[in-house]
C-alpha cells in the first residue's frame, strides 16, 4: 500500500495494514446477522421483553434503536455542552415543488448563520442513507424536491476535520459515571492512483473497493456514483481519490479499532456531554476531530450525530477482527443493552409495545427507500 501517512489528516497512518477486508465483510448481511438475531431473541426471552432495548434510553423514541429523530437526540444535549455539537437546523418538507421549502431552509440557515456548503441528511436516518454535501441553492432545491413529503431534513455545518470516529458510551443506571466502551476510527473509501490506470480500473482492481464497486460506478440508485468522464480519468501516481463523502461501512469505509486512544480526559468529556442528556445510558457519539492527540485530550472535535440503542459495536468491523470475535463483540454489546433496559424497567420505565416497536422499524425502512441518493 502506498504511503498514506499524510493523506488522512489527523488520523493514524494506514501504512503497514496487511488486511483491508475482514472475514465478515465477505458474508452477505442476511446470513451474517442470523446469529445476532437469534441472540437478540434469546435475550428478549431471558428478560421477558423483546422490546426491552427501548427502555435503555427512555427519553428517546424506541430508545434510539430505530426510527428516532436524530435532531431531537442532539437537542437533548444540555445548553452548557451544546458547543460540542456541529451547528444544525431542521426543516420540514412541506411543499409540492420544493420552492417554498427552499425559502424556509435558507431563512433557517440565515438565522443560524449557516452558509454553503452544508451537510443535508434525513432526520430519521441510518447508515448514511440520504446524506449529501450540498454546495449551493440549486443543489439544495434538488435534494429537497427528491425528499419524502412530511419528513424532516437536517442541514448541518460541515466540520473542517478529516478525522472521524465513533465513540461508544455506556453508563449503568444508578452509577455516577459512565465510560467509553470503545473508539472506532472511520477512513473514507479511497483508491490510490498509479499514473496508468483509470479510476474505474483502480476501483475494480482494489481488494476493498471492488466489493462496493456499484456505489462508485453508478450501479446503485441509493448512492451518487462518478460520471463517465471521472471514471475514465487517470489519477497521478500516488494520488489519493476519495470515493464517497460518507465513511459508512456500507459504501466501503474502513473501520479500525482505536480503543487504545481512550484517556481519562476524553472519557470525562464524553461523560459530561452524555450526562447532560436526560436518561441517556447507551449509545455512540459520531465525531469529526482535528487530530488524535487533541481528541485524546478531550478537545478539538465536534459531534455530528448521536446514536442510541441501535448503535452497533462497530469496532468489530476492523479487518483484523476474526468472525468469532466479531460475534463476541456484538453479543457483549447486546448483553449490556438489555441489562440497562432491565435496570430502567425496574426504575419504572416501560418498554414500548411490540406493535409500536415494529411500526417504528417499518417506518424507517420505508423512508430509507425514499431518500435521495447519498454522496
Amino acid at each position: 500500500m502506498p504511503d498514506l501517512k499524510h493523506r488522512f489528516h489527523g488520523m493514524p497512518s494506514l501504512d503497514g495494514l496487511k488486511k483491508t477486508v475482514g472475514q465478515a465483510e465477505k458474508i452477505p448481511n442476511p446470513v451474517l446477522y442470523i446469529p445476532v438475531g437469534l441472540y437478540y431473541l434469546y435475550l428478549g426471552l431471558r428478560y421477558r421483553s423483546i422490546t426491552l432495548p427501548s427502555a435503555s434510553n427512555p427519553r428517546i423514541e424506541t430508545g434510539g434503536f430505530m426510527g428516532e429523530s436524530k435532531a431531537s437526540v442532539m437537542q437533548m444535549v444540555g445548553n452548557d455542552q451544546q458547543s460540542w455539537i456541529a451547528e444544525f437546523v431542521t426543516m420540514h418538507r412541506n411543499g409540492v415543488a420544493g420552492d417554498k421549502d427552499l425559502e424556509n431552509a435558507l431563512a433557517l440557515m440565515k438565522d443560524k448563520k449557516l452558509e454553503f456548503p452544508v451537510v443535508a441528511k434525513p432526520d430519521i436516518g441510518w447508515n448514511g442513507y440520504g446524506v449529501r454535501l450540498i454546495e449551493d441553492c440549486n443543489h439544495l432545491l434538488h435534494y429537497i424536491s427528491d425528499f419524502p413529503h412530511d419528513e424532516k431534513i437536517i442541514l448541518q455545518r460541515p466540520v473542517p476535520y478529516d478525522g472521524e470516529a465513533g465513540i461508544f458510551y455506556v453508563r449503568i443506571p444508578g452509577e455516577s459515571n459512565g465510560k467509553i466502551y470503545s473508539i472506532t476510527l472511520r477512513y473514507f473509501p479511497f483508491v490510490t492512483g498509479d499514473g496508468k490506470s483509470t479510476l474505474r480500473e483502480l476501483i475494480r482492481n482494489d481488494q476493498r473497493t471492488k466489493l462496493r464497486a456499484g456505489y462508485y460506478l453508478g450501479g446503485k440508485t441509493e448512492h451518487v456514483g462518478f460520471g463517465e468522464e471521472d471514471l475514465d480519468h487517470v489519477p497521478s501516481d500516488g494520488e489519493l481519490v476519495r470515493l464517497s463523502f460518507i465513511g459508512s461501512l456500507r459504501v466501503g469505509g474502513l473501520y479500525r479499532n482505536a480503543s487504545h486512544l481512550i484517556t481519562p480526559e476524553l472519557s470525562d468529556r464524553i461523560d459530561k456531554i452524555a450526562q447532560s442528556m436526560p436518561e441517556f445510558y447507551f449509545g455512540r457519539f459520531d465525531v469529526r476531530f482535528e487530530s488524535v492527540e487533541r481528541l485524546m485530550k478531550g478537545e478539538g472535535f465536534n459531534i455530528i450525530e448521536i446514536n442510541g440503542a441501535g448503535a452497533e459495536a462497530i469496532q468489530a468491523w476492523d479487518p483484523d477482527v476474526r468472525l468469532f470475535s466479531l460475534y463476541r463483540e456484538f453479543f457483549r454489546a447486546y448483553r449490556l443493552l438489555f441489562r440497562i433496559g432491565n435496570l430502567n424497567r425496574a426504575r419504572g420505565f416501560k418498554p414500548m409495545t411490540i406493535g409500536a416497536f415494529i411500526r417504528a422499524i417499518r417506518h424507517q425502512n420505508h423512508l430509507i427507500s425514499q431518500y435521495p441518493p447519498a454522496g
